[in-house]
């Protein structure tokens, strides 16, 4: 299996209803995207000061299948209309598991 994780920080002025616009959005991907086995989002619980705001994780039968959900048309509407306008950082990481 191949493991695909990413973090966001938004923006201090995003809105409660942008950050749920773009969960909701994320949140809807599996099922555009045949390619996903699992996919996890979720907004941070609030424990940690130095937090990120948002984590994805979703898992692939191989790398490749990584390759066609970042370009996936789906995945980068999303990307480009709910998540970049407020991204201030992004952090991920893939690896085999």
């Amino acid at each position: 299996m191949f493991r695909h994780v990413a973090l966001f920080r938004f923006v201090p002025e995003a809105t409660n209803e942008q950050r749920q616009a773009a969960v909701e959005g994320l949140r809807g991907l599996p099922a555009l995207i045949p390619e996903l086995i699992d996919y996890r989002v979720g907004p941070d619980a609030g424990l940690g000061a130095d937090n990120f705001d948002l984590a994805v994780v979703a898992d692939f039968a191989r790398p490749e299948h990584y390759d066609v959900y970042v370009a996936h048309t789906a995945h980068e509407a999303i990307a480009s209309t709910l998540v970049r306008p407020i991204l201030a950082a992004r952090a991920a990481v893939q690896y085999e598991c």
